[in-house]
């Protein structure tokens, strides 16, 4: 089972398909700075910005690496907040308490 998500993950890092020019160099982006830079640009209403970020992967590495980024933002405010993951999650979304 291990075997197979390591799979999926590492076919996510290089299958990155945009290159950026880095002091000369190409890199190719991560997954998850490609999640954090669509969120954060979806969160400003940045059109360019995440047309930009949603090239940078496949579209099925950026919809882990933004869930992945949801998660562990729910948690942290779960946290925070001294509430279960649920209800965090069910307020951010506007869905009454269950």
């Amino acid at each position: 089972m291990f075997d197979t998500i390591r799979k999926y993950v590492t076919g996510f890092r290089s299958s990155a398909s945009t290159k950026e020019a880095v002091g000369g160099e190409k890199r190719a982006h991560n997954l998850f700075e490609a999640a954090a830079a669509y969120v954060s640009a979806r969160a400003e209403d940045d059109e360019d910005r995440i047309d930009e970020a949603a090239g940078w992967v496949s579209p099925e590495a950026l919809s882990f690496g933004v869930s992945e980024l949801a998660c562990r933002a729910v948690i942290v405010l779960a946290r925070e907040r001294d509430e279960s993951p649920r209800t965090v999650a069910r307020d951010l979304l506007g869905l009454p308490v269950s």
